[in-house]
């Protein structure tokens, strides 16, 4: 049996298309080479320099304060996603299809527009002393530091455990429940023996997200001056401090990748198996705490939703331009946001179609390897990849440093697997029959892959190009990174009002920014509407 196996993996060896595999190297190549400079940066560094900053007291508190910042918001975001999860989809919950929306839109608010509404909201001085004063409390705990940090990266990461959570259950045979309750479990065992086993791989998928999220947040931890990797790279950074900033860009990568590891090592085997998915018949009745239930995803949806619209409202009737003319709202930075986005998608779908394409139709490890290394710069911190392409243009291209295709090169890298994860299913849902009849009526390769294939994978590319877009008007720190001087956008408008702690120029771009988020979300939910449960 070994050697038809090995016949095999010979002729799908030879049969991989010679410019489709080079055209694909050479994009993977383009798009983790970048990020080589930084090896190369640590690498000239002095050993005994290199070792005294990598062990010393302040890097030590770096690595505790994110690892603790990482595990918190992990364990939040199960702790909240997989309970909501449950019970918008397993229970009789009221208004279960109102609350399974509402629960997973906490996701359209970037995590550091939530942060520095928590502080205006919940700061030693803020709104909610104010309201508090008459009572003579004139002043609450301060909000900053880990504690702040977690609970607000919390609030806006718990979803990708909820839906990923939610898919699951969604499609939970609900059989295996029923054979549980006739073998005497009760509601509690039942759910510990059966149903958490079988969704458990969802539940770690999306706790890798949130884990990458937390580890990766620059915005969140600089606003509630809480000492972690992003933070101090990027204090690093505009101090001059090149090597520290690359030795901690590096200690980082190395982070992220223990924790890819360690959730491939972990990952369940097991998958929810399909079956009777209609649960209207053995949803679990929660009784005379059915209506108090609803506590959970009200409680959470005040906290995550209303209290940073109620912020933004606030700074919005509050403006004063008067007061400081130059952090005034301009819609230029709109149009340069849209533009630069836009400019991204297209260049990102671009990218991503041969390398998609290559793996869709090709299953070698060649393929598999082009296709995995286009994922390299989503998993790398967006504050790593702009300080590698500083270094690599400042060092190397200088005429390209802080020009706009330097910042679309950095956000194709950044927002690529996007485009590659769409385009790949919407070609490996093409009928291969209908390939195959154009290649029999004379057609070639290329001419087959322009009439038959790319019309009907439109749809994958032009959803992808929507994820990459909408995910590079949110982007912060590969913005203030690599932009050209005086390019601005909403995000650099969002930052520059509260780097002055003048919140009130923040309000009419951020909610623009929600606005554009909610657009989003709409577009997903809608995208699932047929998916039962909702």
């Amino acid at each position: 049996m070994d050697q038809p196996t090995e016949t095999d993996a010979d002729s799908s060896t030879r049969s991989l298309p010679l410019g489709l595999t080079l055209l694909s190297g050479l994009i993977a190549v383009a798009l983790v080479f970048p990020l080589a400079w930084l090896f190369i940066e640590v690498a000239a560094v002095e050993p005994t320099r290199a070792r005294g900053l990598v062990f010393s007291a302040g890097t030590a508190d770096v690595l505790v304060n994110s690892l603790l910042l990482m595990g918190g918001v992990t364990a939040g975001s199960v702790l909240l996603g997989v309970p909501l999860a449950y019970l918008t989809v397993r229970t009789d919950l009221p208004f279960r299809r109102f609350w399974s929306i509402v629960a997973a839109l906490p996701l359209v608010i970037p995590s550091y527009v939530g942060a520095f509404a928590f502080v205006s909201a919940f700061g030693p001085r803020g709104e909610f002393q104010s309201i508090l004063a008459p009572l003579g409390i004139e002043r609450i705990p301060e909000i900053y530091g880990l504690p702040g940090a977690v609970l607000v990266i919390t609030l806006y990461t718990y979803p990708y455990v909820y839906l990923t959570a939610r898919a699951a259950l969604v499609s939970f045979d609900t059989q295996l429940i029923d054979a549980a309750r006739t073998l005497n479990y009760g509601r509690w065992d039942a759910f510990r023996r059966v149903t958490l086993p079988q969704i458990r791989p969802a539940i770690a998928a999306g706790a890798l997200l949130s884990a990458l999220y937390a580890i990766s947040d620059f915005g969140t931890p600089a606003i509630m001056r809480l000492s972690v990797f992003t933070r101090e790279i990027y204090v690093e950074y505009t101090s001059f401090g090149a090597e520290y900033a690359a030795l901690l860009s590096i200690q980082l990568l190395l982070l992220v990748l223990l924790v890819l590891v360690l959730e491939w090592a972990i990952r369940p085997d097991q998958t929810v198996k399909g079956g009777d998915a209609d649960h209207d018949g053995t949803r679990v009745q929660l009784g005379r705490w059915r209506w108090p239930a609803t506590l959970l995803p009200a409680g959470v949806s005040l906290v995550a939703l209303v209290v940073p619209i109620w912020i933004l409202l606030l700074w919005l009737v509050r403006t004063d331009t008067e007061r400081q003319p130059s952090l005034s709202f301009e819609w230029v930075q709109v149009l340069n946001s849209v533009g630069v986005a836009a400019a991204a998608a297209a260049v990102a779908t671009l990218v991503a179609l041969p390398v998609a394409y290559f793996a869709a139709t090709n299953d070698s490890r060649v393929s598999i390897l082009f296709e995995r290394a286009t994922y390299v710069g989503f998993a790398v911190p967006g504050v790593v990849l702009g300080l590698a392409l500083v270094f690599f243009g400042a060092g190397y291209l200088p005429s390209l440093y802080q020009t706009l295709p330097l910042l679309i090169f950095a956000y194709t890298i950044r927002f690529v697997p996007q485009a590659v994860g769409t385009t790949r299913t919407s070609i490996l849902q093409l009928d291969s029959k209908l390939v195959e009849a154009g290649r029999t009526l004379g057609e070639s390769p290329l001419g087959t892959f322009r009439r038959i294939t790319l019309p009907n994978i439109r749809s994958g590319l032009v959803a992808g190009a929507a994820l990459v877009f909408l995910t590079t008007m949110k982007e912060l720190p590969v913005t203030l990174i690599l932009r050209p001087s005086g390019f601005e956008t909403i995000v650099t408008q969002i930052w520059r009002a509260q780097a002055a702690v003048l919140y009130q120029y923040a309000a009419i771009p951020a909610l623009l920014l929600l606005l554009i988020s909610g657009l989003s979300m709409v577009v997903i939910l809608a995208q699932e509407g047929d998916e039962r449960g909702l």
